[in-house]
């Protein structure tokens, strides 16, 4: 357990490491586990990575009767998939006007569209795996000034002229969902929702193993040679397929730098408190709704099946965590909720979040034909990829099985890489994230 007196030394922001302190993993004991590839094999579609996208693309590829190997260089899960906020939300992390801009209105409702889909998904899902992640319905997106709470109409705006239900919550009645004195307004979603990741993401892999998925843990692709049959190579051996899946987002270690170029890596930290007493976890958000600001440094939070607050906060680069990371979090929490004072931080971990320089989902082929035209990815969920990612292994695997059109509207979305090498990447995000949080405090 972590307070805020004792809290760990820095660490590498790496899987393993952060792992140990995520408040997720003693409620979400492991049931199966995976040995690494040993000696050579071959199937018809190799996946790299194991979380929500890959083990979602490796059901709906064995579903349409591909023989799927998935390889994971660590654990499953334990990158983002198994630590976020936990929180299913709609649509994409950008807003619709970027993608109305690039692909016209008609491709920006086909995205959409498929980011409710997404939604409805993750119910399917469980129902037919039977996969208990503690599902429950409800999302408050708030706002902390009347600057914010005009950009929260422009957002309810948007989800009517695409058809999604939503309710604005005037200052006047915001008291009544959420008790902190902190928020202006807020937009209630009663189709998102939120639910316990690494239960979720668990249960996936399960289900893959059960429709004939080869799964491989610890196992990094070292490696990747294409051609009409690519090879994957690892530590313990090789992998040959007709096709390949990318889909370790920022875990992807330079097998594939084009990619890499796309997104940043952006640390972002969570923290877990003890059980709260019954009245006062109720109190909290009464609707039972997960929450998040529409600050760009937000705070995002909801209370688990457990009743303890999960929160949500701060953003930084580099690969240390920060000194601090827990006072920081117990600050935001405060401020939040005041009546939390006092109350004991159990644990603190983090993780990083794949973001485009437009925050639009990144999907596509290595090439248009020729060698890398079998090398498929899907990467750039921006934050908002616990809902998307599943829907995204859904289209790729539409796309492998010959009907690629959903999964090439998503492809026709243009991405700038970053500028500069990973060291001037992330000096460039500080400056950014500093610019960002004093904008922030401003109009709070």
């Amino acid at each position: 357990m972590v307070s805020d007196m004792d809290e760990p030394q820095a660490t590498l922001l790496c899987a393993d490491d952060l792992a140990r302190h995520c408040g997720y993993a003693a409620s979400a004991p492991r049931e199966q586990r995976f040995p690494p590839l040993e000696g050579g094999r071959a199937c018809d579609v190799a996946v790299v990575g194991g979380g929500l996208a890959g083990l979602s693309a490796a059901i709906e590829l064995a579903d349409r009767g591909f023989a799927v190997t998935l390889l994971e260089a660590r654990d499953v899960g334990s990158g983002a998939s198994g630590r976020n906020g936990g929180q299913a939300l709609p649509g994409l992390a950008c807003e619709p006007h970027v993608i109305e801009a690039q692909l016209g209105l008609e491709a920006a409702r086909i995205v959409w569209d498929a980011g409710i889909e997404a939604l409805d998904l993750i119910h399917r899902r469980c129902e037919r795996f039977a996969i208990d992640c503690e599902w429950r319905s409800g999302y408050l997106l708030t706002a902390v000034s009347t600057r914010m709470a005009r950009r929260l109409r422009a957002t309810a705006d948007d989800f009517q002229r695409f058809g999604h239900a939503s309710r604005f919550i005037e200052a006047d009645e915001i008291g009544n969902w959420i008790a902190s004195p902190r928020f202006v307004a807020a937009l209630y979603d009663a189709r998102a929702g939120h639910l316990h990741p690494l239960k979720y993401t668990f249960g996936l892999a399960r289900a893959a193993a059960s429709l004939g998925v080869t799964i491989h843990e610890r196992t990094p692709v070292v490696r990747l040679v294409g051609g009409p049959r690519s090879r994957l190579e690892t530590p313990g051996g090789w992998l040959s397929a007709g096709r390949v899946l990318l889909a370790g987002n920022a875990y992807l270690q330079g097998i594939a730098p084009q990619l890499e170029r796309r997104i940043m890596p952006v640390a972002t930290y969570m923290a877990a408190m003890e059980p709260l007493p019954e009245a006062l976890a109720a109190s909290l958000v009464p609707s039972g709704a997960a929450v998040c600001d529409n600050n760009f440094v937000l705070d995002y939070f909801r209370v688990s099946a457990d009743r303890r607050l999960l929160f949500g906060g701060g953003e930084s680069a580099g690969t240390t965590m920060p000194r601090g990371v827990a006072a920081m979090l117990r600050r935001r929490i405060t401020q939040v909720f005041p009546q939390l004072e006092g109350t004991r931080i159990e644990s603190v971990w983090g993780g990083y979040v794949d973001v485009t320089r437009n925050r639009a989902p990144d999907f596509g082929r290595l090439a248009a034909r020729g060698d890398g035209a079998n090398v498929y990815y899907l990467q750039g969920f921006s934050g908002h990829g616990l809902a998307l990612t599943g829907l995204a292994g859904r289209i790729v695997a539409e796309a492998m099985a010959g009907d690629a059109r959903r999964f090439d509207t998503f492809a026709r979305l243009q991405h700038r890489p970053f500028p500069g090498g990973a060291r001037l990447r992330g000096a460039a995000l500080q400056l950014g994230l500093a610019w960002y949080r004093l904008r922030d405090a401003l109009a709070s």
